[in-house]
């Protein structure tokens, strides 16, 4: 079993490559599944929710991420940290766990952290921090 900050990790991974590969989110989660080489890749039940959750919902994810980019276009965003927000915001708006937007801005922070630019992380703090914020009511 894998843990949840894992499994966050792997989902983006494979949102990730999606975005460069012939291959769609489908033969991507396929090949997790089937291949050794991708062991440390395995996406967990949870992990698919995640993923299933972003793919169910990307226009609105899009959309909501727009809105909080202020002088931004989606285009100006890394593809690291777009996918990461686009994963998160999923998180956030569809899971069904309630009250965790803190656990998922600070998963996604750290993997921002490992995988993307030096500033990337403040740029996904602050935009999941604006959605949290609206979400909250606050």
């Amino acid at each position: 079993m894998i843990t949840r900050r894992k499994a966050r990790e792997n989902a983006f991974i494979a949102v990730f490559e999606a975005g460069f590969s012939s291959n769609d989110i489908e033969e991507i989660l396929a090949l997790t599944q089937e291949v050794p080489e991708y062991e440390d890749y395995m996406l967990d039940s949870f992990a698919i929710s995640l993923i299933n959750n972003y793919y169910n919902h990307a226009e609105e994810v899009n959309d909501v991420i727009e809105s909080k980019l202020k002088k931004w276009s989606h285009s100006r965003i890394s593809r690291v940290a777009s996918a990461i927000l686009r994963l998160s915001v999923a998180e956030m708006l569809f899971s069904a766990e309630k009250d965790i937007d803190s656990i998922i801005i600070n998963e996604a922070v750290e993997i921002c952290k490992k995988f993307a630019g030096d500033n990337d992380y403040q740029f996904v703090n602050g935009v999941l921090g604006a959605i949290a914020k609206d979400k909250s009511g606050e």
